[in-house]
């Protein structure tokens, strides 16, 4: 009995490749592996490119949705653009813009898939002082100019409301000049909000 195993066994193993013949022989099919190479000065030029392509915060590197508040900004640079219009003069006199009363509203910067998206919506009051010619004399005359809500794309539509602080005796005639005049803030306040809506896609 011990014979017959050991010629069986001797047949099985001629039969039967060994493990370590076949892993021989799949070795010297198998395609070589890479070599090492040292990266050059313009491969880390080019690494660092690519890093500087990325949009929004460090951690979303994917790209994905991120919202960042800019009011803080926004908010400032309104009213900074809108008092540098300054005074404008017409027939009668001049005015001029004396505060930014009110500056209500939201701005902010979207990051979607790697995409930089801005908006922003405002409420705007400005007060404005000047000289005119009632009668046949010159008044101070203070009044505010209030813009409704507007949202980014929407400068080219803006509108303007007018009312006086007070009306110095004034009669219809010269209240209707006078915010006839006030009015002809509306083009330099355009101006800068379109600034000021380029200063924001470019932030």
């Amino acid at each position: 009995m011990e014979g017959g195993a050991a010629v069986s066994t001797e047949k099985q193993n001629e039969s039967t490749p060994s493990y370590t013949y076949w892993v021989r022989q799949t070795t010297q099919d198998a395609a070589p592996l890479p070599l090492p190479k040292k990266l050059t000065s313009d491969d880390l030029n080019n690494q660092a490119n690519n890093t500087q392509t990325h949009l929004g915060s460090a951690w979303n590197r994917a790209g994905t949705w991120e919202e960042k508040n800019l009011n803080k900004w926004a908010n400032e640079r309104i009213k900074e653009l809108l008092i540098s219009v300054g005074s404008l003069e017409y027939s009668g006199g001049r005015a001029e813009v004396a505060e930014v009363t009110r500056c209500s509203g939201d701005a902010f910067l979207v990051t979607v898939r790697n995409k930089k998206r801005v908006g922003y919506t405002y409420e705007l009051t400005i007060k404005v002082e000047g000289e005119w010619l009632v009668g046949d004399e010159k008044k101070v005359i203070k009044g505010h100019i209030d813009i409704p809500e507007f949202s980014f794309g929407e400068i080219d539509d803006l509108q303007i409301e007018v009312s006086l602080s007070e009306d110095k005796d004034l009669g219809q005639e010269d209240e209707h000049r006078i915010k006839q005049d006030m009015k002809q803030f509306l083009q330099p306040f355009q101006e800068k909000l379109l600034k000021f809506e380029q200063e924001l896609k470019e932030l």
